[in-house]
């Protein structure tokens, strides 16, 4: 018998529940790995949101283009990057969106990790 699971707080574990729940969204991040989707993305987002099937808290947070929305709707990171690639944004934006820093706090937060 599996030990339930111990919440972090702050942080949304990843799990089979996450994956079922984020299955379409994080599909539909996965298409942008090819550059003609990125652009049908771009040329109509809602029609493309639509093709996948995503849910209306998922499509919000697309809209908003909120990570930590995403993440909790079922979005994983690596997939989520890829969302994050169409708006110019990298993994030290995401990072920073989910710890509630800017860019260059977060930046400096790395650094001084690195000591």
């Amino acid at each position: 018998m599996r030990e339930p699971k111990k919440p972090i707080p702050g942080t949304v574990i990843f799990d089979g529940e996450q994956a079922m729940k984020g299955y379409a969204l994080n599909t539909m991040c996965y298409s942008f790995n090819d550059e003609a989707n990125r652009q049908a993305f771009v040329a109509d987002e809602d029609a493309y949101c639509a093709r996948y099937g995503l849910t209306p808290v998922q499509r919000e947070a697309i809209r908003s283009r909120n990570v930590l929305q995403l993440i909790a709707a079922g979005g994983n990171a690596y997939y989520l990057a890829k969302f994050a690639g169409i708006l110019g944004l990298d993994m030290q934006d995401i990072g920073a969106q989910q710890t509630g820093m800017t860019r260059a706090q977060f930046q400096q937060k790395l650094l001084d990790a690195a000591r």
